[in-house]
């Protein structure tokens, strides 16, 4: 399958190897949409040790062939050059303390303009806390959590999230080509669209097929997939809010 969007996945950044603190951030793709300016994000501990958890935020910008990079948030700016607030996404709290088997919130909020659709990484970084990491807690309770860290082997493990923020005013306009050859599916409206679920099975036998993945199309760009004989490609199509299941079958 060829696919003309840039792949944001997971990121695992292991700081450790079997106990101590282990965050959860549900899913990996969050979505912004057009009539909101922040959203609640959960974090859940699973692990056997208190998690201080460090929110770090960068947006990522796509190159016109296809690669990103990602870079710090900027700031709105007064008259005379002053910063004035953040231009783009910030967590608050961008510091949380999560007790074993615990769940915290952060609130995830936007400012700036919604001409564009925008696009971030969000960190999510456990760490043992230093002085210099503003989490409120005492010298006496940060000593005697390193302590009961060091009294075994430790696995910290911070998840990279990706947060698409729509335009205020969000357009849908997702084009099918059908060529002798393959599908095409360009998406011509000015927010992202996801292809969940997507499925590629032997037509009739839904045991055999490829593993399910996910697609997203951002604005301006096309998803193609050919049609090798006897195949069906079923997925949600999801706009928004709006959910389209859809179905393709090729002949042999």
């Amino acid at each position: 399958m060829k696919q003309a969007v840039l792949w944001i996945g997971l990121s695992l950044l292991s700081l450790t190897a079997q106990a101590g603190p282990a965050i959860n951030v549900g899913v990996v793709y969050d979505y912004l949409e057009g009539d909101r300016s922040s959203y609640l994000k959960r974090v859940f501990n699973g692990g056997t040790n208190t998690a201080f958890v460090k929110i770090n935020v960068l947006e990522i910008l796509y190159n016109a062939d296809g690669t990103s990079r990602e870079v710090a948030v900027g700031s709105l700016t007064d008259k005379t050059g002053s910063a004035t607030s953040r231009d783009g996404l910030m967590a608050s709290p961008a510091r949380m303390i999560i007790p074993a088997k615990g769940r915290q919130g952060t609130r995830l909020l936007y400012m700036g303009e919604r001409d564009k659709e925008r696009y971030f990484r969000v960190r999510f970084i456990p760490v043992v806390p230093e002085k210099e990491d503003d989490f409120a807690i005492t010298d006496e309770d940060r000593a005697e959590y390193k302590s009961a860290l060091a009294a075994g082997v430790n696995v910290m493990a911070g998840y990279g999230t990706v947060f698409f923020v729509r335009p205020k005013d969000t357009r849908f306009d997702t084009q099918v080509k059908d060529t002798p050859t393959q599908y095409q599916l360009l998406n011509a409206g000015n927010s992202v669209v996801v292809l969940d679920e997507f499925r590629n099975c032997a037509k009739g036998k839904k045991t055999e097929c490829e593993p399910t993945t996910k697609h997203h199309i951002l604005p301006g760009r096309q998803v193609t997939f050919e049609k090798k004989p006897d195949r069906q490609y079923s997925f949600q199509m999801i706009e928004g809010r709006v959910k389209k299941p859809m179905t393709f079958n090729t002949n042999g």
